[in-house]
């Protein structure tokens, strides 16, 4: 397998080399050459088999020889033996023909863990056959960074740095990063929203002697390897609902578009998903898109679903690329354009092929509190902020006759407040995470600069390599 460039000017590489690079260096974002499809007698087999076997047999055509098959193997038993569900990402019926997919059974209790743990691991595996340090450096809007931080903590060969937005997260989203006191990891407060703090981490990627120097690698949903181990849930899910004999819809919450182009990404390979419904909160940048070509840039309003307040949605870029025929030329100068102007113009006839497809959602704070109180008032189910964005989306949107499977993105205990106000009942935190109010925080406050961005990220690196 391998992968090239959204922009077409990065040099194609293979697994190995995507993992450890994360952004190209044109500023794109790497995707498969060619996408393995697998065919509906394939898919059968994997039926019932253990969620660490199946990731590991998906993952297979996209990490091809850069890691033998024993060794992903065991790398995704190790990842998901440490999660709280036998099923590892168990589907709940919460309507008669909608299902949650709950993806937040792992140690942070969100998605990202799902990737995450993996990730880790795949990292350690590769720098230890290369002889490599590498520092990740990530921006979060809230649960990247905790998932990140838990899955790189005291490696050896990796040192860590967060940039989260100052005052932008959940206090229980905060204090999982910042009461990390591993000495490799380090977390940045940046006084600004999370684009800013994404735009600080491309920005490093960009600076081509800082980023050689410190040998960065990303963790976010811009580094393709991150993508590829969130498909196999999507396929989990739609193989217990019967595909690939049977269609199934499925709903995504989300701002970075990473966990929806995941599920995209299970229907190129062969999965009969009819419809892909992406749920935002007031933040609705791809609400407006998928409804009338508006691709344009506001202001980010913070929510009660603090993960999706976000302006510019990365991964768009990957289904665009697709849509524009894999002209990375017209990908770039799309690109450009957007950030230069802050509005996108999407030919048409890729516009009409994205919206055939995807169907957008947004719903403001008090629909969010609505829909939390309507779950368990109606199913008895206790949902988080975003996973409500879901669900709402699914009522609305979903097709007649076929499953929907909401993505349950985080555990109800992230946001306690959002689900006191809604049901009066306030989740408390698992077991692991019950003392998380008095562990002791370490993070620092910093200006959105990048040159004193990056004189931290340098000083923690060197200090942990001398």
């Amino acid at each position: 397998m391998r992968y090239i460039s959204t922009r077409g000017q990065a040099a194609p590489r293979g697994f190995e080399g995507v993992l450890l690079a994360g952004l190209a260096e044109d500023g794109g974002l790497f995707v498969p050459e060619t996408w393995p499809t697998l065919s509906p007698a394939e898919w059968r087999a994997l039926r019932g088999l253990p969620y660490a076997e199946l990731a590991a047999r998906i993952l297979t055509p996209f990490v091809g020889d850069a890691v033998a098959e024993a060794d992903l193997r065991r790398m995704c038993d190790e990842a998901y033996g440490s999660f709280a569900h036998p099923a590892t990402t168990p589907l709940v019926q919460i309507a008669p023909n909608t299902f949650a997919l709950e993806l937040f059974h792992g140690p942070t209790l969100a998605f990202k863990d799902v990737a995450l743990q993996l990730l880790g691991r795949l990292f350690d595996h590769v720098l230890a056959k290369r002889g490599e340090r590498i520092t990740i450096v990530g921006a979060t809007s809230g649960d990247t960074g905790s998932a990140a931080i838990e899955a790189c903590r005291d490696r050896a060969a990796i040192d860590i740095t967060i940039l989260h937005p100052r005052g932008r997260t959940s206090d229980v989203q905060r204090r999982q990063m910042t009461t990390v006191l591993s000495p490799n990891v380090r977390n940045i407060a940046v006084e600004g929203d999370f684009d800013t703090c994404q735009d600080l981490v491309k920005a490093m990627f960009a600076d081509t002697p800082f980023r050689t120097d410190m040998r960065l690698a990303a963790v976010n949903s811009i580094n393709w390897a991150r993508i590829a181990a969130q498909i196999p849930y999507y396929a989990y899910a739609a193989l217990n609902l019967g595909a690939p004999d049977r269609a199934v819809a499925l709903a995504v919450p989300t701002g970075n578009f990473g966990n929806v182009l995941a599920a995209w990404a299970v229907r190129r390979m062969g999965l009969p998903v009819e419809r892909l419904i992406v749920a935002s909160n007031r933040n609705d940048i791809l609400t407006r898109f998928f409804a009338g070509n508006d691709m344009s840039m506001r202001a980010v309003e913070p929510s009660l679903s603090p993960s999706m307040d976000i302006a510019v949605s990365s991964n768009f870029e990957r289904v665009l690329h697709d849509a524009l025929g894999r002209d990375g030329a017209a990908t770039d100068q799309a690109m450009q354009r957007f950030r230069a102007t802050g509005h996108m113009p999407v030919p048409d006839a890729a516009w009409a092929e994205m919206k055939n497809l995807f169907h957008g959602f947004s719903l403001d704070d008090a629909g969010t509190v609505a829909e939390i109180n309507r779950l368990w008032r109606d199913a008895g189910y206790l949902a988080d902020p975003h996973t409500a964005c879901g669900t709402a989306a699914a009522a609305a949107l979903a097709p007649s006759g076929i499953p929907v499977i909401v993505a349950a993105t985080a555990h109800p205990a992230k946001f306690p407040d959002a689900v006191e106000r809604a049901t009066g009942i306030r989740p408390p935190l698992p077991r692991h995470l019950a003392d998380l109010y008095e562990r002791p925080e370490r993070f620092d406050v910093l200006p959105a600069d990048l040159a004193t961005i990056e004189a931290a990220v340098r000083s923690h690196a060197l200090r942990n390599a001398a």
